[in-house]
């Protein structure tokens, strides 16, 4: 059996409706995989030399900030190795495990007006990423 692996920048609506249907009021993990692209391209047209994990950089930051202000956390951020089990099609360069006190919290600073001015970053930098979300609530082992 192969899986099919789409990495994407934006959430579908409907998988930003299944997200919040599946969520509690606790607290949520996001596993983040990352793909950058070579260079940065911004969708206002600008000139830029940064690369794409550069300007994602400007993104992620701050965001970690927003996060923590809204009473988050960044667990976790390394660039991935190898696969030691399995296999996929697509690669990532950085894995970041955000928590976030709800989904609503999460959908919230994603409507922000500081959300709204970092994000040209993330979409300059970002080829690709898959966002996981684990439920606190749904804790299997721990």
């Amino acid at each position: 059996m192969k899986i099919e692996i789409e990495n994407a920048v934006e959430p579908t609506e409907a998988q930003v409706a299944a997200f919040l249907a599946a969520s509690d009021d606790g607290p949520v993990h996001m596993v983040n995989l990352l793909k950058f692209k070579e260079k940065a391209e911004y969708l206002d047209g600008r000139e830029s030399d940064l690369s794409g994990r550069d300007a994602y950089m400007l993104y992620g930051g701050p965001m970690a900030g927003l996060v923590m202000e809204a009473g988050g956390e960044l667990k976790f951020s390394a660039q991935p190795d190898a696969l030691l089990v399995g296999s996929a099609s697509a690669d990532w360069d950085l894995v970041a495990i955000m928590t976030y006190p709800s989904a609503q919290v999460m959908v919230e600073l994603t409507l922000s007006d500081a959300f709204r001015d970092i994000s040209i970053h993330r979409k300059a930098g970002l080829a690709g990423q898959l966002l996981i979300p684990c439920f606190a609530s749904k804790t299997v082992i721990g």
